[in-house]
């Protein structure tokens, strides 16, 4: 799992790229990051396929702030960020939501 930040000086954003690796996602078609900043929308933020088989997408995420978010694959997997800056427990209690912090 790839969470790369890259905070801009010209105003309060932060660019963040969010990777699912090839070895998890070879075989799918389709990958989405779903979490606040689309208001859990689970097609709003599709990722791009790379030649290799992972899945990229860059975010402007508002600094100062904590958001939850969890990858889902093929419309049926769920998946946390492995090396995400926290987690949360989700509101229905059954998982957690991975957790980027700006």
């Amino acid at each position: 799992m790839i969470i790369k930040k890259q905070y801009l000086k010209s105003k309060p954003v932060c660019k963040v790229t969010f990777g699912l690796p090839a070895e998890l996602t070879a075989d799918a078609r389709t990958a989405h990051l779903v979490g606040e900043f689309n208001d859990w929308g689970v097609t709003a933020t599709p990722m791009k396929k790379l030649k290799n088989g992972a899945f990229t997408v860059t975010l402007d995420l508002e600094t100062g702030r904590e958001y939850q978010f969890r990858y889902l694959i093929d419309e049926s997997q769920w998946e946390n960020a492995w090396n995400a800056d926290r987690f949360m427990p989700t509101p229905f209690g059954d998982s957690t939501n991975s957790v980027v912090i700006v």
